[in-house]
């Protein structure tokens, strides 16, 4: 696991925070006509649909180790079905900008989750300046005008969703020693999470006894499960497998740029001030986590 990110790591991390900074949207949409646990198990469901059908066209079997299979679980409700189910109740209180940002606490769990959970992700100085930088960054778009009176409830599931996040990160080391390519294991908990949202679905929610969704609803579906589903969390177990937990939870600090930037370029939503802090903040934490750039400023200490 390294410490510090390449170049592909950075656009892998700037692309993930594209596609999943767009989940937010969809979801807001989706949620119209469809309950939650329904739109989220259709996430997970046809998201793994395209990934098992490309390992397939590739002759690359899926574990048959019912240990393995256990673990896939174990990721999928962690990463997945906990986490989405939340952030689905969530939105029905808050608005979907809001979910993103508070979305961007998941590095501050990861930090801390690494350093207690792991032996090569000890927290230090500079990651722990660069988590308070970014979660400044998301305190200053939240703004202190936020009631929290309705939304209190809501908040705190987003704040569970990102400590599960936090775990799953690094649940996920398990699969590298086991030789595990990222597809199998993006492939294996999404099938994993559909089998715990399966049961739930059809015995909370009815799904059959729903009125047929939009087309517009079914677009959304389709972006959610095919785009930021199925491609994100394979770039995501790429970045996941070369930077390590903690650089690959930072892509949660840039979701909340990108959702503003799609509120403000579809919805005609209006950017403020504090949203521009909160991104200068957060580019700023980024950097000090990173640590490259301070120290090339730094000249190194000559050897006698």
């Amino acid at each position: 696991m390294t410490n510090e990110m390449s170049g592909r790591d950075w656009a892998i991390l700037l692309a993930l925070s594209v596609l999943w900074g767009g989940s937010f949207f969809f979801l807001a949409v989706a949620l119209r006509e469809l309950p939650p646990i329904t739109i989220m198990l259709l996430r997970v469901s046809l998201g793994a649909l395209p990934l098992l059908l490309f390992q397939i066209f590739r002759r690359e079997a899926l574990p048959a180790d019912p240990r393995i299979w256990g673990m896939f679980v174990v990721l999928g409700l962690l990463n997945n079905a906990l986490p989405f189910v939340l952030y689905a109740f969530a939105q029905l209180r808050i608005e979907s900008g809001l979910a993103s940002i508070l979305n961007a606490t998941t590095p501050l769990w990861g930090v801390l989750v690494a350093h207690f959970l792991t032996r090569d992700e000890r927290a230090t100085p500079g990651k722990i300046a660069g988590v308070l930088l970014g979660f400044g960054g998301v305190a200053a778009m939240i703004g202190a005008g936020t009631r929290l009176g309705g939304e209190a409830l809501a908040i705190l599931m987003c704040l569970g969703a990102t400590l599960s996040y936090a775990f799953a990160a690094v649940y996920a080391r398990r699969f590298r020693p086991l030789g595990i390519p990222p597809l199998t294991v993006a492939t294996g908990q999404l099938i994993g999470a559909s089998l715990l949202l399966l049961p739930l679905s059809l015995v909370l929610e009815r799904p059959w006894a729903i009125a047929p969704p939009s087309a517009e609803t079914w677009a959304a579906i389709a972006g959610f499960a095919l785009i930021c589903t199925s491609f994100a969390y394979w770039l995501y177990f790429r970045l996941l497998a070369s930077a390590g937990a903690t650089n690959a939870l930072l892509v949660t600090f840039l979701i909340p740029v990108t959702a503003i930037l799609l509120g403000a370029l579809v919805l005609g939503e209006k950017l403020e001030p504090r949203h521009y802090a909160g991104m200068a903040l957060i580019a700023l934490g980024l950097t000090a986590i990173d640590g490259r750039p301070f120290r090339r400023l730094v000249p190194r200490a000559s050897v006698p």
